[in-house]
């Protein structure tokens, strides 16, 4: 073998529908670790990328979200199971995105996969502390239910590249949802290896697609996009919170508004209630 052999290069791609195509405008970005030195090149995605996203999304949502929970729930097992052996290369493309050290970034990817192992855990048991029989006045029983919302546009949050993106997918696809997720700008190399993980771990195309580039750029769109039913703000500044509050605004989609949220805290249950819907069924006794 010859000493002078070149190293192939990583080739990071967007993560759409279940395959992994380039941005259609052919743009791409330099992506730099916390000292500033040169990592990787990322695709810039595009507008007519964000749509694309959102009709896969749209498209995976029938049979996502009509898969028994128990189901939902070994797949995101699987994930963990496929992250734990890539571990090595998740601790590192943490450590370079946000400048931690190595001790620091195995703490972060440790949390990560533990994090898909929780939230497959409440895949079936959501119902029960969503759902409930009412008490009503009359011969019926009252039950609701809950539901997914839909499409959900999620940005990842811009200072956790990976403990904050899987704690923005994890809770939203668990429970029926189908996700478009704008990777964080300055960080997007652990989401764009997520992706390749999630391709092998049984998880449908188009549960989760994931685009990287500009965030102003790319959730302008998906804010204002009619098949879009709900948009979490956790990678958006104040000012573009709002521009995207009064584009969702258009078709009443839910907003969860980007908040102070320390990842490595236990995640409770917030998000995983935060993108459902409750169905309630009247049934009369003895019917």
């Amino acid at each position: 073998m010859s000493d002078n052999r070149l190293s192939v290069l990583k080739t990071y791609k967007l993560f759409v529908g279940g395959k992994f195509p380039r941005s259609e405008s052919g743009r791409v970005y330099e992506v730099t670790d916390a000292k500033g030195k040169w990592l990787a090149n990322a695709p810039l995605a595009s507008r007519k990328d964000a749509r694309d996203a959102v009709v896969a999304a749209r498209k995976a949502f029938g049979g996502w979200s009509g898969a028994t929970a128990y189901n939902r729930g070994q797949i995101l097992y699987r994930v963990a199971e496929m992250l734990e052996g890539r571990r090595d290369q998740f601790i590192h493309e943490v450590a370079d995105a946000e400048g931690l050290s190595k001790s620091k970034a195995t703490a972060q990817v440790d949390a990560a996969i533990d994090r898909w192992v929780w939230y497959a855990g409440w895949s079936d048991k959501t119902a029960q502390i969503a759902g409930s029989a009412n008490p009503v006045a009359g011969p019926y029983f009252n039950l609701s239910s809950p539901e997914p919302t839909g499409v959900v546009a999620l940005l990842a949050p811009q200072d956790s590249a990976f403990l904050g993106l899987v704690s923005v997918i994890a809770p939203a696809i668990v429970t029926g949802n189908t996700t478009v997720v704008v990777a964080s700008e300055k960080s997007p190399l652990p989401a764009l290896s997520l992706a390749e993980v999630l391709a092998t771990s049984d998880l449908p195309g188009g549960v989760v697609n994931v685009l990287s580039g500009r965030t102003a750029e790319i959730a302008a769109p998906l804010a204002a996009h009619q098949d879009v039913n709900a948009i979490d703000l956790a990678g958006a500044d104040p000012e573009l919170a709002t521009e995207l509050e009064k584009a969702a605004a258009e078709n009443l989609k839910r907003v969860l508004r980007p908040q102070p949220v320390d990842w490595t805290a236990d995640p409770g249950t917030g998000r995983l209630l935060t993108f459902l819907e409750t169905k309630t069924v009247w049934h009369p006794m003895g019917a």
